[in-house]
């Protein structure tokens, strides 16, 4: 995984894939909690499959970032992964770019 401060207000992840995302996703959580001034783009372009610990923690993370009034963008989804989302219904909780860099474009028009 990469963690870097894309700018003063958003900070990009490159996620891994399983079993190490999880553990992963919590870091992240941790620096979101000590840090209030991000917005999260989490590209997913390495992410394959997704475990129902990986979507709980994601769904931790996407509170803690509405709590402080920031945003979370996922993108680079793949289909397969992207079914997993669409079949739990979370499709519609998150919201997905299809390319990490239109993610930071529209978060930096919106700060």
């Amino acid at each position: 995984m990469s963690i870097e401060n894309w700018s003063e207000e958003i900070m990009l992840v490159n996620l891994v894939k399983e079993p190490d995302l999880g553990n992963e996703l919590q870091t992240v959580i941790g620096l979101v909690t000590s840090e209030s001034k991000f917005d999260v783009v989490i590209d997913f372009s390495e992410v394959d499959i997704l475990s129902s610990s990986s979507i709980a923690k994601l769904l931790k993370l996407r509170k803690v970032l509405k709590e402080k009034g920031n945003h979370l963008v996922i993108s680079s989804v793949d289909a397969p992964t992207m079914r997993i989302f669409d079949m739990t219904g979370l499709n519609s909780v998150f919201d997905f770019v299809e390319d990490t860099f239109v993610a930071l474009a529209g978060l930096q028009v919106t700060v």
